[in-house]
């Protein structure tokens, strides 16, 4: 079996490692020629040629956004590359109208289609234990079941409609941004208080008011290192698809609504391709506040 990951960040990198490491034939691309140099320096084959792939069963797309998907997968020449039956496993946070519309026109072309958003951040990609929310017919799943188990430690099917993965997973963005916007408030708070960041994060973790975020997160903050893994833009565009996706169904979502003002507001001030945690040097710039690694 032949898979192609198209997209080679940290997600895209992790997933690509993880099915080497399962004996999977795997090339991985990339218009970034230091990813592709991270994926060989791994051992695997990596390009930034369409043209030059060899015939694949199964595409895993770890692209930006829809539309980025969309051109990959319709104005490029990748298509072409498939194999009868192969699969798109498409892994990008996408308004469900978005993942139903990629589905039907890759059905259409006669092949397979997976709604399969992930989560679980860059350290669970690299090891194979990131969570798959998908949706799509029972035997599209199982003809990429070897690829779904090398990447992952659940997969969650949610039905055969497209569109149904990408549905929880703005469930899972939504919680996500928050949680992040309220690790960053917490930390600044904690920060203008002369408190010890990291021994607030012992504390905390081991108390009611933890979430994965501030667990992930917190620590970035506390050692003032915002290399990015998940960037602020990411969250602007994720909660950006999950308030207007609200608004579609009439559901009110004050916080994220709140969150999102706060990575857009980073994003203008130059660091949307900092970390997402990031956010909280625009709290401590209006709190006064002294951040480590800050002035």
């Amino acid at each position: 079996m032949h898979t192609l990951i198209v997209g080679l960040g940290s997600m895209g990198l992790g997933a690509a490692v993880s099915c080497l490491k399962a004996g999977i034939s795997t090339t991985g691309f990339d218009v970034n020629s230091d990813a592709l140099r991270a994926f060989s320096d791994q051992g695997g084959y990596s390009t930034a040629d369409l043209e030059s792939i060899e015939p694949v069963d199964a595409v895993l797309l770890f692209v930006v956004n829809a539309d980025q998907a969309d051109t990959v997968l319709f104005d490029s020449p990748l298509i072409s590359k498939f194999k009868p039956n192969a699969v798109v496993i498409n892994c990008v946070t996408v308004a469900p109208s978005r993942a139903s519309d990629i589905s039907s026109r890759i059905v259409k072309a006669g092949f397979g289609y997976l709604d399969a958003p992930v989560s679980g951040g860059a350290v669970k990609a690299k090891n194979g234990q990131i969570s798959i929310m998908g949706s799509g017919e029972p035997e599209t799943f199982d003809r990429v079941q070897p690829i779904l188990d090398a990447i992952s430690e659940r997969i969650f099917r949610l039905g055969n409609e497209p569109g149904a993965g990408s549905q929880m997973k703005l469930i899972n963005q939504l919680l996500a941004g928050v949680h992040i916007a309220a690790t960053a408030e917490a930390l600044n708070l904690a920060a203008s208080l002369n408190m010890d960041l990291h021994e607030v994060i012992d504390v905390i973790q081991s108390c009611a008011g933890t979430s994965w975020m501030f667990e992930n997160r917190g620590p970035h903050i506390a050692n003032g290192d915002y290399t990015p893994l998940s960037t602020v833009n990411i969250f602007v565009k994720d909660l950006s698809i999950v308030i207007d996706e609200a608004q579609l169904q009439g559901a009110v979502t004050p916080l994220s609504q709140t969150a999102l003002s706060l990575y857009q507001n980073a994003s203008d001030n130059g660091l949307g391709l900092e970390d997402d945690s990031a956010i909280v040097k625009i709290l401590a710039a209006q709190s006064g506040s002294v951040l480590p690694g800050g002035k």
